[in-house]
Formats: C-alpha cells, sequence, structure tokens
C-alpha cells in the first residue's frame, strides 16, 4: 500500500499514533489489535510495523504526549503572577481544561509509570515520559515552598506526599465530575463546575494556614 513515502518518518509515526489514540479510546488499548490500527491508519500491516515494533511502543508514545501536554498545562498556570490560591486555581482550572481537551490522555497520564530503566525492554518513550513526570513533580513543590514562605500554606506539610495526594485527590475529583456529571447535577443541584470549585475549595483550604 503506497503512502507519501517521502514525508519524515515522524509525520508517519504522528499519523498512526493518532489513529490508535482514537481506537484506544473507543476500544480500549487491550481489545485493540495492530490490525486494527493499520485499518484506521490506512497502512498496511507491514508497513505499520516500519514505524513501530509493537503496540506497546504507540501506547509509550501516546503517554509521552499526554505528558507534555500536561507539563504545558501546568507551567502555563505557574507562571501566572498571583496569590498562591490564585496559582492553585490556575493549576484546578488547567487540569479541568486538560481533562475536557485530551480525555483519553487525561486517564493515561496517571497510571502507571515505569521506572525500571535497568531493564533492556525500556522503551526511550518510557525514560522521557518520567522525566517529565519528575519536572512536573517540581514545579509543584517549588509551588508549595513558595507559599509555605508566605504564610499561605501549612509550614508542616511534607513535601512529596502532600505533592502525591494533591494530583489523586485533584485527578479523582476532576475524573468523577466528568463521568458523574447528570447524577451530580440531579442529586446535588450542583453543575459540573460548582462541584469542582467546591471540591478544589476543600482541597486548599486543607493545606492553606488557619488564619488564611
Amino acid at each position: 500500500m503506497g503512502r507519501r513515502k517521502k514525508e519524515p518518518k515522524s509525520v508517519h509515526r504522528e499519523n498512526i499514533a493518532s489513529a490508535a489514540s482514537i481506537l484506544f479510546m473507543k476500544k480500549g488499548i487491550a481489545a485493540t489489535s495492530m490490525d486494527d490500527i493499520a485499518k484506521a491508519a490506512k497502512y498496511s500491516k507491514a508497513t505499520l510495523y516500519v514505524y513501530f515494533k509493537n503496540k506497546e511502543e504507540i501506547v509509550g508514545i501516546l503517554v509521552l504526549n499526554s505528558m507534555k501536554k500536561l507539563y504545558d498545562y501546568i507551567v502555563f498556570a505557574l507562571e501566572q503572577q498571583e496569590s498562591t490560591q490564585s496559582r492553585y486555581n490556575f493549576i484546578c482550572n488547567g487540569l479541568v481544561q486538560y481533562q475536557e481537551e485530551f480525555p483519553f490522555y487525561f486517564k493515561m497520564v496517571l497510571d502507571k509509570i515505569n521506572i525500571d530503566f535497568e531493564n533492556h525492554n525500556t522503551l526511550p518513550e518510557e525514560k522521557e515520559t518520567y522525566q517529565i513526570g519528575e519536572e512536573i513533580n517540581k514545579k509543584i513543590k517549588d509551588f508549595l515552598i513558595a507559599g509555605i514562605e508566605k504564610g499561605d500554606l501549612r509550614n508542616d506539610l511534607e513535601i512529596m506526599p502532600t505533592i502525591f495526594n494533591f494530583w489523586g485527590m485533584l485527578s479523582g475529583i476532576i475524573q468523577l465530575a466528568a463521568n458523574k456529571e447528570e447524577y451530580i447535577k440531579n442529586s446535588m443541584g450542583l453543575s459540573k463546575k460548582q462541584f469542582l470549585e467546591y471540591g478544589f475549595s476543600m482541597l486548599y483550604y486543607s493545606i492553606a494556614t488557619k488564619e488564611r
């Protein structure tokens, strides 16, 4: 099956990864075969293997892309020169926007990330994904330390456990609001936005100083 052989390899890889991401959203990763991906991307199966060794490598690329997008959202939020709570709100709103624009990526970025780089089967993308995740954690760490130094956040916070709880709670609230939007509206009389604002506020005041 001929297909724009003169295009750079990166273009073909992007085409394939894009088609795969749509299938993964519809069918799930486990239920999607390389045959399915080849058909959706309009490549022969043989050509598909020229650009990707296997499905795991495609997943690795998608997870890496998701982490890069998340990094951009977090950096933009933290660059806003506002109060600690305003910067926190920027982070929350950025994550909501990220989930709404890239729901599949949002789920992927919360999945298990490989840290066993001594394993010879480790993909280069996995290591880069881990490194970007560490950069995101460093950004959040700097945000927390700055908030403590300003007196806005509690000075007894243990930074790394706080960061991981921070991600777990925020992502959980956002995913719950996305999955249960109608239930929240009918049972609580709250819009998705109102529910999220309530949850974000609860989380912020759990780490803020009492006088604030």
